[in-house]
């Protein structure tokens, strides 16, 4: 189900409108779930998670594939761990997309959800109104 003229949001009162959406991320193995939002970032070539979510999710971080990655801050260690994420609708917060059991990075020092291109971009066609502060997003399948 497309999700079509998703507004910009600022999830501070300092921040700028950016393309947030809401997200599930899940442990495949514990069930454990943390729902927050993820911003849309064509600049990163992977999605990224916070390391600090492995624990919650009930991950162990030294079980995942380690590598080295190139960030805007520079170098940083990430462990790639598999991970499901589910993309929520606004209005009703049920899954509009599912991304199952995908190897995703843990990054140490990451605040927030990143979906870059590798395993979300790659697999959505994305349209950005930047005027009008609002974004689409639908299965590249269709």
């Amino acid at each position: 189900m497309p999700i079509t003229d998703f507004p910009f949001l600022s999830l501070t009162p300092d921040n700028r409108e950016r393309p947030w959406l809401p997200v599930k991320i899940i442990n495949p193995l514990t069930g454990r779930y943390i729902s927050t939002y993820g911003l849309v970032d064509t600049g990163a070539d992977e999605c990224s998670l916070p390391a600090d979510f492995a624990k919650q999710l009930g991950h162990d971080l030294g079980k995942g594939t380690r590598k080295e990655v190139d960030t805007a801050g520079g170098k940083t260690e990430v462990y790639s761990l598999t991970t499901t994420i589910e993309i929520l609708n606004l209005k009703d917060r049920k899954a509009a997309y599912t991304i199952r059991d995908t190897p995703i990075d843990f990054a140490r020092g990451l605040k927030v959800v990143l979906l870059g291109v590798k395993n979300f971009l790659d697999r959505f066609t994305l349209k950005v109104e930047y005027p009008a502060k609002v974004f689409s997003i639908k299965s590249g399948k269709h």
